[in-house]
C-alpha cells in the first residue's frame, strides 16, 4: 500500500524517456507569449494584469538595484504556478514534488543574493552575522547560529514546497480512494466523502498558488536584504 501510495511522486518514462522534461515545458506552452496589439484576447489581458500586479506587490519594497530581478523571479512565479496547477490534474506528474528541482531551484538564486550582499555591500552582509551591542562572551555563539540559519534558507525553501504539495497529493489520493471503496458499500458516506475531497482539491488549488508566491517571496525578501 505504502509503495502504491508513493508511487504517483516517481517520475514516469516512456519509451525509456523521463516525462519530467515534457512536465517541466508544460508551462512555457500554456501561458501564451504577450503581442504588441492594442487589442488583445481574454487570456492575454489577464496575464499581463498578473504579471503587473505580481511585479508591483513583489518589488515595491525592494531598493532599485533588486529591480534587476524582476524578470527572473516573475519567470520563476510562472513557472512554479504552472507546474503545481497542472499537477493537480489527473493522470499528470508534478515536478515540484521533488525536492531536488526544488533545491535546484533554492539553492542557486539564494547563493546569488548572498554573493551580492558580498559584493556590494560587505561590511552589511558581515554585519547580519553579529548584532550590535551583542556581549563578548556570546559572540561565538550568535556567529555559529546565524551562520547556520543562513545555510538553512535554501534548504527551508526547497522542503518548504515540497512538504505541502506532497501532503495534499497524499491526502487527495487517500480520501480519493476511500470514496470509491465507500461507494457500493455505504453510499451516503461515500458521498459526503466525495463533498469533502472536491473542498480539499479547492484547498489544494489555493496551496498551488499561495506555494509559488511564497517561494518567490522569501527569494525577495533574501534580495531586499542584500541589496
Amino acid at each position: 500500500m505504502i509503495l502504491n501510495l508513493f508511487s504517483q511522486f516517481a517520475s514516469p518514462n516512456l519509451f525509456g524517456l523521463p516525462l519530467i522534461f515534457i512536465a517541466l515545458l508544460a508551462p512555457w506552452f500554456v501561458f501564451p507569449t504577450p503581442c504588441n496589439r492594442w487589442l488583445t484576447n481574454r487570456v492575454v489581458t489577464i496575464q499581463t494584469w498578473f504579471v503587473k500586479t505580481f511585479t508591483k506587490q513583489i518589488f515595491s519594497p525592494l531598493n532599485t538595484p533588486g529591480h534587476k530581478w524582476a524578470l527572473i523571479l516573475t519567470s520563476l512565479m510562472i513557472f512554479l504556478l504552472g507546474m503545481n496547477l497542472l499537477g493537480l490534474l489527473p493522470y499528470t506528474f508534478t515536478p515540484t514534488t521533488q525536492l531536488s528541482l526544488n533545491l535546484g531551484l533554492a539553492i542557486p538564486l539564494w547563493l546569488a543574493t548572498v554573493a551580492i550582499g558580498f559584493r556590494n555591500q560587505l561590511t552589511a552582509s558581515l554585519g547580519h552575522f553579529l548584532p550590535e551591542g551583542t556581549p563578548t562572551p556570546l559572540i561565538p555563539i550568535l556567529i555559529i547560529i546565524e551562520t547556520i540559519s543562513l545555510f538553512i534558507r535554501p534548504l527551508a525553501l526547497g522542503v518548504r514546497l515540497t512538504a505541502n504539495l506532497t501532503a495534499g497529493h497524499l491526502l487527495i489520493q487517500l480520501i480519493s480512494s476511500a470514496t470509491l471503496a465507500l461507494l457500493f458499500s455505504s453510499p451516503i458516506v461515500s458521498a459526503l466523502t466525495f463533498i469533502t475531497l472536491i473542498l480539499l482539491t479547492m484547498l489544494e488549488i489555493a496551496v498551488a498558488m499561495i506555494q509559488a508566491y511564497v517561494f518567490v517571496l522569501l527569494l525577495s525578501l533574501y534580495l531586499q536584504e542584500n541589496t
